[in-house]
């Protein structure tokens, strides 16, 4: 039998040569093009809409004063996706992806650049918003199920490690420099820049992304027909919330995220009702993400696999426990640092990862990938106003700690059984 493999480009096979307990390298990730793209692209992207998100917010409150509608303004692109997850999800299996991805991102171009350009009422900016933001599941399944068939072992674990840290630093900076650009030049004119790096998004995909992969293709390379995208979205999701694995490794993604999102949403009341110094809450919101970008980069680069996966549960419990000694009122610089070890939390995630790629059906990894990226911006845009309800009943700081506790309360039910059983099952 011929060795195909020596027909890969060196650096596609320096990809798949990962050994199964060695971390994998960033040169070995980068060294896949596809990634190379989508990865430079996301992040443009991740930016804008972080750019886009506080331009908004600023120009709607501008235009009228409220301080709830320039919230809604803020949150209107996060509860919209669960539609589009739900009932779009299986496009991301039945469609190629370049096209599709390409199709978002300009997508977002347009929404941003109609946002900067025309005098629109409040309810039309904010519903225009609400309808792109269903489809953005879609070409975020897309975008990673490219990721993981291009990625193989390990470094599809890093991969995922690398695009968490560039996702908070894009964040961080698209929040930065958006408060920059209004004050320079305005929020419309941040809105145009923001479709700029759409614009630019698309582009790199367009030309930096191969042009075959996904779908569900029959022998001749057509897309198969499943039915409607909508019955067959929601079959899909039924199946995919039917697996007993599946659905533990959701539920593990989604809900000590939400959790750490609504406690990290209290920060800048919970520093005013401290009286802490003003700057600070933004200090505190801050720390986290910093310890995010520090836990992905140590787990990512430097633990064997193995080692990752068995130190998903103490990551979990990390993430939560420092919430709760909120309550004990630690000065400043010490809640700084708890916050900044919660996040290292965040890692453990990456210890799930491997055997969330082995429970994917490979008819419906996509749609996988899309309904994971619903449940995390769902559950991340309700667990605010939950845990700001406990808060205005009792106080910030409990509502935080309750944060905490429920983190390391579901740990166990949710990390139950070894990644490596949980691989073996899924292959069943």
């Amino acid at each position: 039998m011929a060795n195909h493999s020596c027909r890969l480009p060196l650096a596609r096979r320096l990809v798949r040569m990962t050994v199964v307990d060695r971390p994998a390298t960033y040169r070995e990730v980068f060294a896949e093009p596809s990634f190379r793209a989508l990865f430079v692209a996301r992040t443009l992207a991740i930016g804008a809409n972080s750019l886009q998100i506080f331009a908004l917010s600023v120009l709607v409150y501008t235009g009228t004063g409220s301080a709830l509608l320039s919230a809604l303004a803020f949150g209107a692109g996060f509860l919209p996706q669960v539609v589009g997850g739900l009932l779009l999800g299986s496009l991301t299996d039945r469609l190629r992806p370049r096209p599709l991805i390409v199709a978002g991102y300009a997508v977002e171009a347009l929404l941003a650049a109609a946002l900067g350009l025309l005098d629109l009422p409040v309810a039309a900016s904010l519903s225009l918003v609400a309808v792109v933001a269903c489809g953005t599941p879609v070409f975020a399944g897309a975008a990673a199920r490219v990721i993981a068939d291009q990625l193989t072992g390990d470094a599809y674990v890093l991969g995922r490690s690398v695009s968490n840290m560039s996702s908070s630093a894009a964040q961080l900076l698209g929040l930065a420099g958006g408060g920059v650009a209004v004050a320079a030049a305005g929020p419309r004119h941040a809105l145009l820049f923001a479709a700029a790096c759409h614009v630019a998004a698309a582009v790199l995909v367009r030309f930096g992304l191969g042009s075959g992969g996904g779908g569900v293709r029959s022998r001749g390379g057509a897309v198969h027909s499943r039915g409607g995208a909508v019955r067959d979205s929601l079959a899909g999701a039924s199946a995919l919330f039917g697996d007993r694995t599946i659905r533990r490794l959701l539920l593990a993604q989604w809900l000590p995220s939400a959790f750490a999102a609504g406690a990290e949403a209290l920060l800048v009341a919970y520093a005013g009702r401290r009286g802490f110094p003003p700057g600070s809450g933004a200090v505190l919101m801050a720390a986290p993400a910093a310890g995010m970008l520090l836990g992905n980069f140590v787990a990512g680069r430097f633990l064997r696999p193995t080692l990752r996966e068995r130190l998903a549960g103490p990551f979990l419990l990390l993430l939560g426990t420092p919430l709760i000694a909120v309550l004990a009122a630690p000065p400043l610089p010490v809640l700084a640092a708890l916050l900044v070890i919660a996040g290292t939390g965040f890692a453990y995630g990456l210890g799930l990862q491997r055997a969330f790629l082995a429970a994917a059906p490979e008819a419906r990894r996509g749609q996988l990938f899309a309904l994971l990226s619903t449940g995390m911006m769902a559950l991340q845009g309700l667990s605010p106003l939950l845990l700001g309800t406990v808060a205005e009943l009792t106080s910030p700081a409990l509502a935080i700690a309750s944060a905490g506790a429920a983190t390391v309360l579901v740990a166990p039910l949710l990390l139950r059984g070894r990644p490596s059983d949980i691989r073996s099952q899924s292959k069943r």
